[in-house]
């Protein structure tokens, strides 16, 4: 079976962000922040599964294009839970980088679908 690096990264950094989620709930009593990036970097490897079964090309890119929103937003709620004092540097520092990682990978197959579409 054909490896799929998007398929398994966005996967392990929903695990990591639920993790996260967990920690913050139960280990620093924060709710309202870890519930939007639950939401947030959760959904990314769940759009990517629904791209995999789209109807077209375009509907292909539509959906990743939604979940490189999303996983923007999510490097936003690790920003602000940097800056709040939720997260140390090391914490946020960690898993940022696989949020950037994902958030690559997605612009790149947007870039290179909307490319052969052209063409």
């Amino acid at each position: 079976m054909k490896e799929n690096v998007l398929k398994d990264k966005s996967f392990a950094f929903a695990v990591r962000v639920f993790k996260l989620a967990q920690y913050l709930c139960s280990e620093k009593n924060e709710l309202i922040m870890s519930k939007q990036l639950l939401r947030s970097g959760t959904s990314i490897g769940a759009l990517y599964r629904e791209a995999e079964h789209a109807e077209s090309k375009a509907d292909f890119v539509h959906k990743l294009a939604i979940a490189q929103k999303e996983c923007n937003e999510t490097l936003y709620w690790l920003e602000l839970l940097y800056e709040t004092g939720y997260l140390s540097r090391n914490m946020q520092d960690s898993i940022y980088k696989d949020g950037v990682e994902v958030l690559k990978l997605l612009t790149a197959i947007i870039k290179t679908t909307k490319s052969k579409m052209r063409n």
